[in-house]
Parts: C-alpha cells; structure tokens; sequence
C-alpha cells in the first residue's frame, strides 16, 4: 500500500497471531541493558558478503525455541555491549537479545497491545540514546514517540513527542532526534527544547518532485547531518545535504521494478562514510548497496525469490553492521534476524 500504514499479507498476519499465542504462553526471556554509540563503518568498495544467512534471532534455533519474533521490523546494534534491540512490531514490544547467546529480554511492551504507557502497538523502530542511557521508540499506531529508560526496574515509558505518525528514527551526535512522519510526508527534527521539530526533508505534500517525499520509511543521518530517507511510495532513497530544500535520488528512483536501476518499497537504510548507501529492496526481498552517484545498485544479500531458506529473503524491512563489517537484515516476513557474515 502507498496510503498510509504498510500492510503485511493476511498470511503474515495470521502467523503473527499464532507467535503471539506461542509467547503469551512462556517463553523465558532474560538478559542485560544495552547502550549505543553511532557507528560509521568505512567498507572497502569491493567487499563482499556471505550469500547464506545464519539466523540469530528468532525461529527455531538448533531444533530449539529460544523465543518467537512476530514481524521484526527494525533493530540496532551495541557493540560496547554486544546486545541487539528489536522493535518487534506484531508482539508490540521491545526485544533485546545478547549477541552470540540465546539469553535475551522485553524491555518494553510485551503486556499486550494499548495506549498506557507500559504498553506499545506496533513499534517500527528503535534507537538507543547513550548519553541519557534510554531508548526511543516509535509507538507508531499509538501515534507517539516514546523514550524508555534502561536503567533497572524501568516499568514504563515517557512521552517524547506525540500526533506523529513516526516510522523512522535517527538520532545525531548533537542529539537531535529525526523522526519521519509518513502522514506529512515529511522528515522532522527535533531538539529536546523544541517540541514542535524543524522539517528537514519533504513537507511539501506528498508528490515525487526532488522537495516532496512519498511515505518515507527508515532514514540515515550522517556525521554532517545529511538525512537520507527511504521513500517507499516513490521506489527510491534521497539525501538530503543539510539546509537543504531538495533531495538527490541516491538509489533507485525509475519507478517500482527489478531491475538493477530499481527498488521496490525501500525500507532499511545505511550509509557508510564513503558515502556508500545500504538499502533494503524490500518487495524485491533483497539488499542492495549503492556506491556514490552510482546509477544502479549492486546486491549484496537476498535478490533469490521470496522464501525461507538462507540464501533468501522475504518482505525483509530493517538493517545494519556490526563493528566487524557483519551484516545484519531484518527479515521480517520470515519472523527473523539473519547475519551475513563479511568476507
């Protein structure tokens, strides 16, 4: 859908039903807090990635259930505290998981679906704030922005910004949160003093000249506060330069197809400091990375059908790396975490 929420297929629907069921029934979960800092990995331009995935999170591991990710839409990674955290949008929680470890916890939600503030509904994505040592979160059909301490015995969240229909978040080194609105069509910046937010990309009404965006999705600012952002309803991702009133197409932006020049419903966004931008080619069920003013992109993992077995992907939604240069995708039609190991 280009109008409004993205809708998963009634079959992906019907299995989150069935996950919900499976954890509301026990599974065990426990573990440790996580912090954050903005990584901005250097990637060698000829580098190379495993073409068979491992599973870390989710599904059955070793003929043993851990525990069940019901739609996993985004996540980041700590490397000071090798954990990562999963917006697990159709369980409506928050997941974190200790790398390499089948030992994980909630850290929000997870009390079922509401609008109190021990409860989320459908979070999309998020990001760790180290300096106050909390998350914010998406609680995007709560229509709210929330942060969330990770100091122990932390019940319940705060309010950081509501009536926004949030997707995205981004965070810089002055932090300042960027949130992407997909009602205003519109990347919005915010300062903690300043909760109105400036509009840093889009604003301009939905539409596909370079000053509109269309449902953007997942953003990526980098170290000089560019923004880039996925633009789900126009098949492309722009960059836009700081101050900016326009964007530059960075990838894709000829239409919804397969080809090499195309994405379709881009989602999940990286750049490195090359300038090399990393993007889930979600209903290509693929990632591909685009090196600077590149004209078509190059796949990377995934781009074998829509399926479950490690080499393929299905309706994948978020990504990132670790400090190793491993690649990490959400894949979020198969309920899973999948790494493809750097090579």
């Amino acid at each position: 859908s280009q109008t409004g929420d993205y809708d998963k297929s009634i079959d992906l629907h019907k299995k989150c039903i069935e996950h919900e069921k499976l954890n509301r029934l026990g599974c065990s979960i426990d573990g440790h807090n996580a912090s954050h800092h903005i990584v901005f990995p250097t990637i060698p331009v000829n580098a190379r990635w495993a073409q068979h995935g491992v599973t870390v999170a989710g599904e059955l591991q070793n003929d043993y259930m851990t525990y069940q990710l019901c739609l996993p839409y985004s996540f980041c990674i700590d490397d000071d505290s090798q954990t990562m955290i999963i917006a697990d949008y159709g369980n409506d929680r928050i997941v974190q998981l200790k790398m390499n470890s089948r030992n994980g916890e909630i850290l929000a939600g997870g009390g079922g679906v509401g609008t109190q503030l021990d409860q989320l509904n459908q979070p999309t994505d998020v990001i760790i704030d180290k300096k106050t040592n909390s998350l914010i979160i998406c609680d995007r059909q709560n229509r709210r922005c929330l942060r969330w301490s990770l100091s122990k015995g932390t019940v319940q969240g705060e309010i950081l910004f509501d009536n926004i229909r949030c997707w995205g978040l981004a965070i810089d080194d002055q932090n300042n949160v960027y949130i992407s609105d997909t009602e205003k069509h519109a990347v919005i910046r915010y300062t903690m003093n300043d909760k109105n937010g400036t509009i840093v990309a889009g604003g301009q009404g939905r539409g596909a000249a370079l000053n509109q965006l269309n449902n953007p999705t997942y953003i990526f600012v980098d170290q000089q506060q560019n923004v880039y952002v996925s633009e789900r309803g126009n098949h492309r991702v722009t960059k836009w330069k700081k101050g900016a009133s326009q964007g530059i197409v960075v990838a894709g932006g000829h239409g919804q197809g397969k080809l090499l020049t195309q994405v379709s419903q881009p989602e999940g966004l990286f750049v490195d400091t090359s300038g090399t931008v990393y993007v889930v080619d979600s209903w290509n069920h693929r990632v591909t990375l685009w090196p600077k003013e590149a004209k078509q992109g190059t796949v990377i993992a995934g781009g074998n059908g829509q399926g479950n077995t490690s080499n393929q992907l299905n309706s994948p939604v978020g990504l990132s790396f670790d400090e190793h240069g491993n690649l990490y995708v959400a894949d979020c039609g198969n309920d899973r975490i999948q790494c493809f190991s750097f090579e």
